[in-house]
């Protein structure tokens, strides 16, 4: 009668221990689903935290440090989580930059060299002067470029000149796949989509 009595005990001790693993398992689930969920949008609100500075600020920044002149290039991206613009333009002599913090629109650093002889006397400032009339945003960007790759979270800007079009080119990130979308920097149009992975 012990026996049996130990019996029963044993076999309902083990109904428990399988009940609560299923029950952890289905909790693990859940969490792991809704890690992910909250992933894409953490993603998203570092991003709104991170980038309070937009691109038309940043040339209004620039273009007091440096008046007279065209912007031929401005970047958007992080270094060691925090976000930073790069700004490049041209005079007919010199090119410039300077580096402002994508939060606190501080200007961190300023350059100033002179042109190559084949690039002075608008040269350079007219092949690389972008169009920065009705720019669209570069969260607007973001939102075209990761629905164009279909998945993942933008991650880097860059505005540049190709064929008298200006474009965002956006890298989209998911996992190790990298997608470069180039957005028509006016109308918000996909230009051209390649896939890294």
């Amino acid at each position: 009668m012990k026996k049996l009595h130990v019996l029963i005990l044993g076999v309902s001790f083990l109904g428990l221990l399988a009940g609560c693993s299923s029950n952890n398992q289905d909790a693990a689930s859940s969490s792991s689903s809704s890690e992910i969920t909250s992933s894409k949008t953490n993603q998203k609100n570092v991003l709104d935290d991170k980038v309070k500075v937009s691109a038309n600020q940043v040339i209004e920044i620039y273009q007091k440090a440096y008046p007279d002149t065209d912007i031929t290039s401005i970047e958007l991206d992080s270094t060691f989580g925090k976000y930073y613009y790069e700004v490049e333009g041209v005079d007919d002599n010199n090119e410039y930059s300077l580096r402002v913090d994508a939060s606190s629109k501080a200007v961190s650093q300023k350059k100033q060299e002179q042109l190559d002889n084949d690039e002075k006397n608008g040269t350079k400032r007219n092949e690389d002067k972008l169009n920065l009339d009705k720019l669209i945003s570069v969260k607007e960007a973001a939102d075209i470029a990761e629905k164009a790759a279909g998945s993942g979270n933008a991650s880097e800007w860059t505005l540049d000149k190709d064929m008298d079009t200006t474009y965002w080119e956006v890298q989209v990130k998911n996992g190790s796949k990298q997608v470069e979308v180039k957005v028509n920097a006016q109308t918000g149009k996909v230009l051209e989509k390649e896939t890294d992975d």
